[in-house]
This record gives C-alpha cells, structure tokens and sequence, in this order.
C-alpha cells in the first residue's frame, strides 16, 4: 500500500458507506496512506483510558475518532 494515490483527502466531505456509522457524514481530518485508512470527524468513536498527566491529572477517559478503511468512505460533492 506504499505508494498508492487517493481520491479523498484532507478536509473533504465523505460519506460513510459502511460499519456502524454507515449513512453518516463527516470531514476528513486525516488520511493514513500507508495504512490505506482515514480519521472521519464524529464517525468511529472509541473511548480511550487515559493515564493521570501534568496537563490532565485527573485521567479518566476521553472519546476518540479512530481510523476507518479508506473503501468505507464516499466523497460526497457539495
């Protein structure tokens, strides 16, 4: 998957097509070409423990958008 072009990137409006998110929207906020996977804002939500730090010494757990196969998504034109 080393050197393989998209058709969707960074900042694009896509469409899930398929998964549990299957019918929503979103923007794409990064796209892994290596992995052939990209990060959709709101879609594929994940809740993450994360370990007490400076910045956060409560911990706890944060919800995070987890990577998604790239033949998932659809471009959708505005």
């Amino acid at each position: 998957m080393a050197n393989i072009k998209f058709k969707i990137k960074k900042g694009d409006n896509v469409k899930i097509i398929a998964g549990d998110d299957k019918g929503k929207t979103g923007v794409v906020k990064a796209v892994l070409a290596k992995k052939g996977q990209v990060i959709v804002e709101g879609c594929k939500l994940a809740k993450k423990a994360v370990k007490p730090t400076e910045q956060n010494p409560q911990g706890g757990f944060i919800t995070k958008e987890m990577p998604m196969d790239i033949s998932n998504v659809a471009k959708v034109e505005e």
